[in-house]
């Protein structure tokens, strides 16, 4: 627990940084996504079983869990996380619990950082799954029957959500 707490005290906040915003936006937008600050996902870290509410910890592949969420930028660096959530609980409930997204609904995360398209402004936007609930900075794909420009706009999201799944692979 010491080398945890160290851990906490001492590197979490020099090693889970935003960064230059302008050029995690420029890394996006060279992938096919403008305007774009980050994907978005969670992942389960295999735990002992607790002694208390066990049965919370059990996640939906049946085991001991804890979720991890997590933002990261265009290259898979991570710049914002949130742990500790059972493995019961799902994605958008941990994202809709967490600091990440009250600074994003509040437009405190990625300040002055609007691009307008058309006539329509644009916030900075992260990319989710469906999983995750639409916002007007949180985008995920599309369902059901797609046309030509909805399978391309699919297509780049996914492409550039890639990078939060790579990056679960190699802290895993």
């Amino acid at each position: 627990m010491q080398v945890a707490h160290a851990v906490v005290d001492l590197l979490l906040s020099k090693v889970v940084t935003l960064g230059d915003v302008q050029v995690i936006i420029d890394g996006f937008s060279a992938m096919g996504f403008p305007n774009c600050g980050g994907a978005i996902d969670g992942t389960h870290i295999p735990i002992l079983g607790p002694a208390h509410q066990g049965s919370q910890y059990i996640n939906r592949k049946g085991y001991f869990s804890m979720v991890l969420q997590a933002l990261v930028d265009h290259k898979g660096r991570f710049t914002n996380i949130n742990v500790g959530w059972p493995g019961k609980v799902h994605d958008a409930r941990v994202f809709r619990n967490s600091g990440l997204f009250r600074r994003l609904q509040e437009g405190i995360y990625f300040p002055d950082r609007k691009i307008t398209v058309g006539d329509v402004e644009m916030p900075v936007v992260i990319l989710g799954d469906p999983a995750y609930p639409l916002m007007p900075w949180l985008m995920k794909p599309y369902t059901g029957t797609l046309d030509t420009e909805k399978e391309l706009f699919n297509y780049r999201l996914s492409k550039c959500r890639m990078v939060v799944e790579c990056a679960f692979g190699r802290l895993k």
